[in-house]
């Protein structure tokens, strides 16, 4: 891996870090900037640094770092909102699509990049409904019906207000990005 890569990856990691300690508590589930700074970092680095960014923060927290909101280690990661930190995988899968299309067309119009961030960045976002909302449900013996209203209901507001933030930093920042990736000089 590129050193670009490497130091990319650990700032990601951090801001990842970072956005669990800025939270609101809001039983079961704080709502926190983790989201914000998963997308970003994939709408910013790509597939490769969106999922090595979100691994290692996963496996801080596994190890026992405390780097989650809940804490860490094992039992916090399978706790109610571990669904919600194991849903940040595929969401930077899906937001490092866009990331992908950015670095590559670097001669494409900005409307495309952001059509594709806005598509990616919102299957994102229910991406990681999609796992943390059943995961809830399992782990805590919900319905249906009491998950999504405890994981989901409350966070559809503050998430699109993150994306929208998360979109407008990777069009201002990617072509900075792309050219700290190349080694090239960013100024």
């Amino acid at each position: 891996m590129k050193t670009q890569k490497i130091v990319l990856t650990a700032l990601f990691s951090a801001l990842i870090i970072v956005g669990a300690y800025l939270r609101f508590p809001l039983p079961p589930v704080p709502i926190t900037l983790q989201t914000l700074f998963v997308i970003t970092a994939a709408l910013l680095g790509g597939t490769s640094i969106g999922l090595a960014s979100v691994a290692t923060y996963l496996l801080l927290g596994a190890v026992g770092l405390p780097v989650f909101t809940t804490g860490g280690g094992l039992a916090a990661l399978f706790g109610p909102t571990g669904g919600f930190l194991f849903g940040l995988l595929p969401a930077a899968l899906l937001a490092g699509i866009a990331g992908n299309y950015g670095k590559k067309n670097t001669g494409t119009s900005n409307r495309t990049y952001l059509l594709l961030c806005i598509l990616f960045g919102v299957l994102a976002s229910l991406a990681i409904y999609l796992v943390g909302v059943p995961f809830l449900k399992y782990n805590r013996s919900l319905s249906w019906a009491t998950a999504i209203k405890a994981g989901m209901l409350p966070f559809l507001i503050g998430d699109t207000v993150k994306l929208i933030v998360a979109i407008n930093l990777a069009q201002i920042f990617s072509p900075r990005v792309r050219k700290f990736l190349d080694g090239s000089d960013p100024s």
